[in-house]
């Protein structure tokens, strides 16, 4: 094991330029990283290729579990070629959309959206360059193009996304793109896939229907950065593996003083899912040139850790900013510090009787509130699925989760989880054996010591591998 303490959240970087070297990545997983995001929106597939062998590389070297989350770049909107110098948007005036290139010119807008004027209406505003211009739509022209005013003007640059948060769109939740890199993510065994732009369950469930027709156990994440995931959250957190609060989208398409409620109301309902939750997007966007974060930034990650997020989320803080290492470093203390309130721990709710997982589900409970009664060094689970693991990790214990499990692939997904220190173990001879051998293995990675009271979760009888029904209190001796 590649550090002896641990932080509970886990960190989330995005690997790009400025950290995709070896040394670089090496670094990042000793200061805290938990977690690889290769954004889709940008490389090509040799250069992820490239990046999740050196993933791997450093996992092995290290006997780390990182896991890599592909993020799929979705149907996003943008505007096409504006030139060297920009298209200037001037406040009053008034301009045209057009989804014919053909029509650009210096007083009409090209953005690639082949349903514009059939699914854009008079009236509703349209969003650029994330929100920082702003157009309202006056009238259709014709077949491919709108009349609109500029109601806050800029300078407007090539490939700018945009945003339509008044209109219904009709666009795919999976572009040819998407498809293509999903194909190369599932063939290199991604841990973790991200959906983007989801508006409804359904979203999640075709594409875990590609993952399974695939043959393959990766986990999906709704990015929520939508107007319509909101208003369906409770629907798409049931049928995710988890959820990324996306908040530079979100706060383009919904007022952006709604976020910080949206953000933690979707933690609440996440941790009572025990679903894990991301926070993403500018926790620390002045690290991009600036080697300190500001104090609204450094309060804006322990707010979120605070609420009991899963992980927090570099973006191009450690894709192309000039600190990565120290963006890590940083965000790993200011973790580490705020993890020492107990305002931290102790969430969830109570496990529900009529559901069909109710009896591991109290064990799991009441191993939390256990540890906390008898001061506990860690919890120690059992699992093949998973399922414990998360479980445990939903009640939010301050005593560490160890999780043992003999399926190698769930080591690195769980590394997403919060609280959650994965370990090897394949010997289910007797439950006793079982209990003496990880305490062993525990204590050659120097994470206990002599007389650290020990919970224990398993299945009983313990070659069975089922869902937790035991509990145990062991004290670590020499």
């Amino acid at each position: 094991m590649y550090k002896s303490t641990f932080n509970r959240t886990k960190i989330v970087a995005t690997i790009g330029p400025a950290s995709q070297s070896y040394e670089v990545i090496k670094t990042m997983v000793i200061g805290g990283l938990d977690v690889c995001r290769l954004n889709f929106s940008h490389g090509d597939h040799s250069i992820h290729e490239k990046n999740i062998e050196t993933i791997r590389r450093v996992n092995q070297e290290l006997n780390s579990n990182i896991c890599i989350l592909q993020d799929l770049q979705g149907p996003k909107l943008r505007v096409g070629d504006m030139g060297k110098d920009g298209f200037e948007l001037i406040t009053g005036s008034e301009i045209e959309l057009s989804n014919n290139p053909n029509k650009q010119s210096d007083h009409c807008v090209h953005v690639v959206y082949d349903k514009l004027t059939e699914e854009v209406k008079k009236g509703e505003k349209v969003l650029l360059d994330d929100g920082n211009l702003e157009i309202q739509i006056l009238e259709k022209i014709d077949k491919e193009t709108l009349k609109a005013k500029v109601i806050h003007g800029g300078t407007l640059k090539s490939n700018k996304g945009f945003n339509l948060p008044d209109s219904t769109l009709s666009v795919p939740s999976l572009t040819k793109k998407d498809l293509e890199d999903l194909e190369f993510g599932l063939a290199h065994d991604v841990e973790w896939v991200a959906l983007s732009f989801v508006r409804k369950a359904d979203d999640i469930v075709g594409l875990k229907e590609l993952i399974k027709k695939a043959g393959k156990t990766t986990r999906v994440i709704a990015k929520i950065e939508k107007p319509e995931a909101v208003q369906n959250i409770e629907e798409i957190i049931a049928v995710s593996d988890g959820i990324m609060v996306a908040r530079g989208d979100l706060g383009v398409e919904i007022a952006q003083q709604k976020v910080p409620l949206i953000q933690k109301e979707i933690v609440d309902r996440c941790i009572r899912a025990a679903k894990p939750v991301i926070i993403a997007t500018q926790m620390m966007e002045s690290m991009i040139e600036n080697s300190r974060p500001t104090r609204a930034e450094v309060n804006d990650v322990a707010n979120a850790v605070l609420d009991g997020t899963d992980a927090v989320m570099l973006s191009a803080e450690t894709s192309v900013g000039k600190y990565p290492e120290k963006a890590v470093e940083i965000m790993s203390r200011i973790i580490e510090d705020v993890e020492m309130s107990k305002g931290v721990y102790y969430k969830g709710e109570k496990p529900h009787e009529g559901s069909d997982t109710f009896l591991s589900d109290e064990i799991c409970f009441t191993a939390v509130r256990m540890s906390d009664h008898i001061e506990a060094q860690c919890i120690i689970g059992m699992t093949t699925s998973g399922y414990s693991a998360t479980k445990i990790s939903s009640y939010r214990p301050e005593a560490h989760i160890f999780i043992f499990t003999h399926n190698l692939p769930l080591l690195n997904t769980l590394n997403l989880v919060w609280g959650v220190r994965g370990f090897y173990y394949d010997r289910y001879e007797s439950t006793d054996k079982t209990f003496a051998d990880v305490l062993d293995i525990l204590k050659m990675n120097d994470v206990v010591k002599k007389d650290d009271l020990i919970v224990h979760t398993a299945s009983m009888p313990i070659d069975k591998r089922s869902r937790a029904n035991t509990i145990k209190i062991s004290v670590v001796e020499d």
